[in-house]
């Protein structure tokens, strides 16, 4: 696959993920059918956001995604925001700087900064120091914790491992654990390479949750399975809780490391920003790396 490729099946699978999921948010359904209104939420608002700020300015601006961000939400674009998030927003929007709106504490570890780290992969290497400081001051518009940007690391470097065509097994934890600053979020990766766990045995032990220690690992667990798209988000769901955010998380590394040949683009259709994100992937790919 080609880059474009890529970035395309990298927001596809989010989207997709986090549509389904969005239905079965905060509960464990008796069963799973796919729902017939597809609606996406914040997890993939605020990811295409950042999309339009990176192809506004041509380079990762934490000052322009932070503006697009504001814009989204004055004009009443996002759904289903986190506390953390919307206090930021709203903080934001009454003309806060984007380096001091974001929560801190130990209540600030959520999702918020992983479920929209993905493009940053395309254009960021985490091993660069700058870099580095880049993708922290992103994460920092909603959440200035060390466990919600070290969640946001690992999935962009899941993504960016994705992205490198090699092959998603558990290889890809050790990888992270050796790249990932200590942390309640690299124990459960631990946990997970040592104990080989599946997804249902990942669930018994934890919860999946807005906590970003539990969803984080969950989600590239999920994504190194090799199912179908379709079979391992129903298993995720099947566990409940924060099931948008952990499904977009997996649709966004497993749509980067298989495209879109692997996603059920017949359903994607029938999510309303379908024909945005194709557009909007089209002028991501033409970007360059800086």
């Amino acid at each position: 696959m080609n880059r474009s490729d890529q970035i395309l099946g990298c927001l596809m699978g989010g989207m997709l993920g986090d549509a389904i999921g969005s239905h079965y948010e905060g509960s464990a359904p008796s069963q799973f059918s796919i729902p017939s209104d597809l609606r996406i939420t914040d997890d993939t608002q605020l990811t295409l956001a950042t999309c339009e700020s990176i192809i506004e300015v041509k380079q990762v601006s934490p000052e322009s995604i932070a503006a697009h961000f504001t814009k989204w939400f004055r004009e009443r674009r996002i759904t289903g925001i986190g506390s953390s998030t919307l206090k930021a927003l709203v903080e934001l929007d009454a003309g806060g700087h984007w380096a001091m709106v974001g929560s801190s504490g130990e209540r600030a570890a959520g999702n918020g900064a992983a479920m929209r780290i993905a493009p940053l992969a395309f254009f960021l290497n985490a091993d660069v120091s700058g870099h580095r400081q880049i993708i922290r001051d992103v994460c920092n518009i909603t959440h200035r914790n060390d466990e919600a940007y070290i969640g946001a690391m690992a999935i962009l470097r899941a993504i960016r491992y994705a992205a490198s065509e090699k092959v998603l097994d558990y290889s890809l934890f050790q990888i992270l654990i050796e790249s990932l600053p200590d942390s309640k979020v690299r124990d459960r990766l631990n946990f997970v390479r040592e104990t080989h766990c599946s997804v249902a045995e990942y669930g018994r032990e934890y919860n999946s949750t807005g906590y970003v220690v539990d969803s984080v690992p969950l989600a590239i667990l999920a994504a190194i399975q090799e199912a179908h798209f379709i079979e391992t988000l129903e298993s995720l769901i099947m566990l409940g809780g924060d099931t948008d955010t952990v499904g977009s998380m997996f649709g966004q590394i497993y749509g980067t490391a298989y495209g879109c040949r692997y996603l059920p683009l017949e359903i994607a259709d029938c999510v309303e920003e379908f024909e945005t994100l194709i557009a909007t992937s089209k002028e991501l790919s033409n970007i360059d790396v800086f």
